[in-house]
């Protein structure tokens, strides 16, 4: 997904459908596509392909064109493998590397370097996404497993929606909890004043979250927490939190951005992936550290509190 963009000096003026295909790289005929169906959208309201840009004004990209090529092996797209059988891969992704083709994301992809390592994989559920069962955000760092045969991928799809999978993620929020454990239960929806963001909605889809205090800071005031997905939407663990008013540290699209850390990005890693194995039903259980960036802040955090 594509964050919102503030129309620069220089392409005031502008007709939208030649600025967002320049932003973008996509055709102009793609762009007026989506123009069309309102998937861009100025300040929140639809508008044509004509219309002018006003520098300052913000530009929201609620959808991508119909992608066409399927995606390919491309080997410098480093994998670090954790685990790898027959029928599974687990890996652990690194912060900015997206998981599959998307708006403004055509390669260099995670699926891309999974092909080039398991050309198999090819074949295996959604063509445009081989493989993928669950996904992490771009800045999202942590433990992954993708199907590498069609049973293992039907397996592990029943797993998550049957919620046997076992996700565990380190998250560090803003403020104190009212509780040293809790669970968020709210629906979660696109929202309707910012289209590119999810939020809590009444008509959203059912979305829980449970959450466990693991240390409290003073200096500044945030609390690192363990957090266990019973769902899997978009975004929800941000969501959630920055619902409940502790939003997570360094996240600037719910609300997390604070001088008193810098990071620049959310301080939330996949720290633990748990699911059975889809031919001997073995339990297989795998835990990734906190990276470096995410690291140094409890560090800091631990030297000053």
């Amino acid at each position: 997904m594509i964050e919102p963009m503030p129309v620069p000096d220089t392409l005031d003026g502008e007709r939208i459908d030649s600025a967002v295909a320049l932003i973008t790289g996509w055709s102009r005929a793609d762009v007026q596509v989506l123009l069309a169906r309102d998937a861009i959208v100025v300040d929140g309201r639809p508008v044509g392909k004509s219309h002018r840009l006003v520098a300052g004004t913000v530009i929201e990209i609620l959808d991508e064109p119909a992608i066409t090529a399927l995606p390919t092996g491309d080997p410098s797209v480093l994998v670090d493998v954790r685990y790898a059988d027959e029928d599974v891969v687990v890996l652990a992704k690194p912060v900015g590397l997206v998981v599959h083709s998307g708006a403004g994301h055509p390669d260099g992809t995670l699926v891309n370097g999974l092909l080039a390592l398991y050309p198999e994989m090819a074949s295996v559920g959604d063509e445009h996404r081989p493989g993928i069962v669950h996904r992490l955000d771009r800045d999202t760092s942590g433990l992954l497993v993708a199907a590498r045969t069609e049973r293992a991928y039907e397996s592990l799809v029943t797993q998550i929606s049957g919620r046997t999978v076992e996700r565990r993620y380190v998250a560090l929020a803003w403020g104190v909890m009212s509780s040293p454990r809790g669970v968020i239960d709210a629906p979660i929806g696109r929202s309707t004043s910012r289209r590119t963001r999810m939020a809590v909605r009444e008509s959203g889809k059912p979305a829980r979250t449970e959450y466990e205090v693991r240390l409290e800071f003073h200096t500044p005031v945030c609390t690192l927490l363990d957090c266990r997905l019973e769902t899997g939407r978009t975004h929800q663990i941000r969501v959630h939190l920055s619902a409940i008013g502790h939003p997570i540290v360094g996240d600037g699209t719910y609300g997390g951005a604070r001088d008193a850390i810098a990071l620049d990005r959310p301080f939330l890693h996949a720290a633990v992936l748990g699911f059975d194995q889809p031919t001997t039903g073995e339990r297989l259980r795998f835990e990734d550290p906190l990276p470096a960036d995410l690291a140094a802040v409890l560090e800091q955090l631990e030297s000053d509190d």
